[in-house]
């Protein structure tokens, strides 16, 4: 039986993919010397950006890469995907970077790295702007290094080869409604009025980011529905009249496709289960394939995510609950250009989080991995980091058996990791390459101390 959301020729799918519907491992104890001696043998050590020659080649001409992490608040992880993406920039031609954010604020860094008129000044300006919780996500010292390499490496290329940058995600309702009533206000004040209908909806259920609209609409299940659809399509109709800054255009269309996949998402909350997370993780896809779209037929892209939406969810326990991701969509779609996902870990440290959804952002220490984990091997392989390409690691160890891997989200418990931050995983299959950090550090955020605009004595981030 397939378990395909799309449908790909079958028979030119590579065989790994083709057995992944849902992989079953048998019931046995992971031999963990054997484990310990395969990592050994296969994995390089990554000490500089040489030691990343591997990777590049395993990317080879792939159209998209994915370059994941296991938090959201981790400096080594950051700064990785960010050496990683400019090789890939300089030396393969990539042309934009999305990640998991939200679209108005990526929008402005992107303005201000393409040099449009009437953008901020520098990338400590735009970033500091970013004030959704979880705020350390992007608005921290690793993104302003990114955020000026961009802008310096575009200064150098023309207006139609410039690098862009993009958010992918579906959380920005009311950020995204404003945008769209900026924009008309300026180039249409006819079709104002749909989108403040739309608006006047919504702001009664601003306060807690969605949680009251979604309360409400257990009781009236299409409260906002009609209205930010017919924003859409009133948008779509007069696209074609919109002034010449094709940006814009694509972003104010964007914008309305946000309104509507997230009161689908908000409407899904209330009833549980994987909905919701499909709901997102199909509106990162969709908004991947218009970026590609925007960009031409040959444009390739980075992505940055979190291990969960970028590492094959078929891999792992997740498709035990009905839930894919982008990585798995991707895979699905792409897989005759090519698509290599990265995934990334480390054994302990330190890393930003909350202990609660919109708590206090904190350093918070980062316990050793549990034993048998795919951290806890990769350390007693050796104390040092590592890349792994999983074509490396087909063997039987490790395509028999379901090996917890850490994952940590932007609120964090470690005196409960065991009971769901492991996720139960095939790692050649959810996998095309690993970076393993042993030792990690936290993030310099902008917003959450006294002196967090003080600039961090080692940025802009070597290795």
């Amino acid at each position: 039986m397939k378990f395909f959301f799309f449908e790909p020729d079958i028979d030119s799918f590579d065989f790994k993919y083709r057995i992944m519907p849902h992989y079953h491992t048998r019931e046995s104890t992971l031999q963990e010397q054997d484990a310990i001696q395969v990592i050994k043998d296969q994995s390089y050590s990554l000490t500089d950006l040489k030691n990343l020659n591997k990777l590049m080649d395993r990317i080879g001409d792939a159209r998209i890469v994915m370059l994941g992490e296991a938090s959201h608040g981790t400096h080594e992880y950051y700064t990785w995907r960010s050496l990683i993406s400019q090789r890939l920039i300089k030396e393969k031609g990539f042309r934009f970077i999305a990640v998991e954010g939200d679209w108005p604020d990526c929008y402005r860094l992107n303005r201000y790295i393409k040099q449009y008129d009437g953008t901020q000044h520098n990338a400590l300006e735009v970033l500091k702007s970013f004030d959704r919780w979880p705020t350390w996500m992007w608005a921290n010292w690793e993104m302003v290094a990114v955020g000026e390499w961009l802008s310096n490496y575009n200064k150098r290329r023309s207006a139609g080869e410039r690098v862009g940058f993009y958010g992918l995600d579906v959380y920005s309702l009311w950020e995204s409604m404003e945008s769209i009533m900026q924009y008309l206000q300026r180039v249409d004040p006819a079709a104002l009025k749909v989108a403040r209908e739309a608006f006047a909806c919504f702001e009664p259920y601003r306060h807690d980011e969605g949680r009251a609209y979604a309360r409400a609409s257990a009781f009236v299940p299409e409260l906002c529905e009609n209205e930010v659809t017919d924003l859409l399509q009133e948008i779509q109709r007069r696209l074609p009249q919109y002034d010449s800054d094709e940006e814009n255009v694509f972003s104010t269309e964007q914008n309305a496709l946000i309104a509507v996949n997230a009161e689908k998402y908000y409407r899904a909350m209330i009833k549980g289960g994987p909905h919701s997370w499909n709901i997102r993780d199909r509106h990162m896809a969709d908004t991947l394939e218009r970026l590609l779209h925007l960009h031409g037929a040959d444009a390739r892209a980075i992505i940055w995510a979190h291990n969960t939406h970028i590492g094959d969810a078929r891999a792992t326990d997740m498709t035990n609950e009905g839930m894919y991701n982008i990585g798995e969509l991707a895979r699905l779609q792409h897989h005759e250009k090519g698509v290599v996902l990265v995934g990334f870990g480390s054994y302990a440290g330190s890393v930003i989080a909350g202990h609660n959804w919109g708590d206090k952002m904190q350093r918070i220490a980062v316990p050793a991995a549990q034993d048998g984990s795919w951290e806890y091997l990769l350390h007693k392989a050796g104390a040092e980091n590592k890349l792994l390409i999983m074509d490396d690691f087909m063997d039987d160890v490790f395509m028999e058996h379901h090996i917890g891997h850490r994952a940590i989200g932007v609120v964090y418990e470690p005196q409960f990791e065991s009971f769901g931050n492991f996720v139960p995983s095939i790692l050649p299959m959810r996998y095309d390459a690993f970076i393993y950090i042993d030792r990690t550090t936290a993030l310099h955020p902008l917003h959450i101390q006294p002196n967090g605009h003080r600039v961090p004595e080692t940025y802009p981030f070597g290795l």
